[in-house]
């Protein structure tokens, strides 16, 4: 796994997942590695309650009832649609439950404009039909006809994003659980894909996506729908912030100590810019940004690493301000605008009336955005 920039949940977790496998004694829903109570578990952590050996880390952070609705949808034979504003951790559960579930969760077609029906069926190896011609050997299944072929999840990110050409295709594969092939010789049954008990299918939206390639009716039928909310609560989006951070801190093998005050500024910062852009008359008047927990953990990242390899090789709250002013002002002059707003209206009488980290995290910004102006 260390030579990997990025593994897998079921890489990552091979070890919890594979003692997870052999003490679960609960019923399994067709070919699932896991129970649902035990892919719950795995998803969410372990409890006290619960009277394991051994502590299960808490990997997503939401509420439980998202994550059961999700699993029993799969239990079914309904597809997943995993719903929300961006950076709210659609595409971490869904390849978690995919992990847990088929301990597989590399089987994914990416929705964008250019995304074809044989990204979500099949292709052929040209070499191969010029030599030998067209036969199931010559064909190129795609991640989700391998999920059907297997009995295991296949992923489809971004679902909006995708023509409706792809759309109306996916409707097709969800409701017969077959894909046909016709250019194979249907004598031996070879000109039809069945999908094998196991299977269906997590696709993932952002909210924000409305109106680019809106879901038909008839495919809003064969999905579930799961919205994930945005995080508000201070305590939620903390826990979220200090497990992805420890999870870089890791990766790069740097001692560096974030410390609780500065971690509240950027708590608090992310809360006062939502609550601004909520209060905005227009779209002019909010920042671009989601703002969502996984820029606020992107902030803290760059922070982090600038720190480490530039700084003094501790945190500080003048890095802070100057990563968050990078990362959040996207558009010239009117996010710098807002933020200099922010700044100047509530961090300066902030750090006038508490101290702490405010003043240095107000100049910091500052600094940030005069150099950008």
């Amino acid at each position: 796994m260390s030579d990997l920039l990025r593994a897998p949940a079921e890489i990552k977790y091979a070890e919890e997942l594979d003692w997870l496998e052999s003490i679960d004694d609960h019923p399994k829903p067709f070919s699932w590695r896991l129970s649902p109570k035990m892919v719950r578990l795995f998803i969410l952590g372990s409890e006290r309650a619960d009277g394991l050996d051994r502590d299960v880390s808490q990997k997503w952070f939401g509420d439980r009832s998202f994550v059961e609705r999700s699993i029993v949808t799969l239990a079914s034979d309904r597809g997943l649609l995993l719903i929300g504003d961006p950076g709210t951790g659609k595409s971490w559960l869904a390849e978690l439950l995919s992990a847990a579930i088929s301990r597989n969760s590399t089987q994914v077609v990416q929705g964008t404009a250019g995304t074809t029906e044989d990204h979500i069926k099949y292709s052929w190896n040209v070499s191969m039909v010029i030599a030998k011609g067209q036969s199931r050997a010559s064909m190129i299944p795609s991640p989700i006809m391998t999920a059907m072929e297997t009995g295991t999840i296949g992923r489809f990110e971004e679902l909006t994003r995708s023509t409706s050409d792809v759309q109306d295709a996916l409707i097709s594969i969800l409701s017969e659980k077959y894909i046909s092939v016709p250019e194979l010789d249907g004598a031996d049954g070879e000109n039809i894909v069945f999908a094998k008990p196991g299977f269906s299918v997590i696709a993932t939206a952002n909210s924000r996506d409305r109106g680019v390639n809106d879901l038909s009716s008839a495919l809003k039928r064969r999905f579930n729908f799961v919205r994930i909310p945005v995080v508000t609560n201070k305590k939620s989006e903390a826990e979220i912030v200090r497990f992805r951070t420890e999870e870089l801190l890791r990766r790069h093998a740097i001692e560096l100590d974030v410390p609780p005050t500065l971690l509240d500024v950027l708590l608090q910062s992310f809360a006062d810019l939502r609550a601004s852009a909520a209060a905005a008359g227009s779209d002019d008047e909010k920042l671009e940004s989601a703002l969502s927990t996984a820029e606020q953990i992107g902030v803290l990242e760059d922070s982090i690493l600038h720190s480490n390899f530039f700084g003094e090789r501790t945190l500080t709250a003048r890095a802070l301000a100057a990563s968050l002013v990078g990362t959040l002002a996207r558009r010239e002059p009117e996010d710098l605008a807002i933020l200099n707003k922010y700044l100047h209206g509530v961090v300066e009488p902030r750090g006038k009336e508490e101290g702490g980290s405010w003043p240095e995290f107000l100049e910091g910004g500052r600094e940030a955005i005069a150099k950008l102006s």
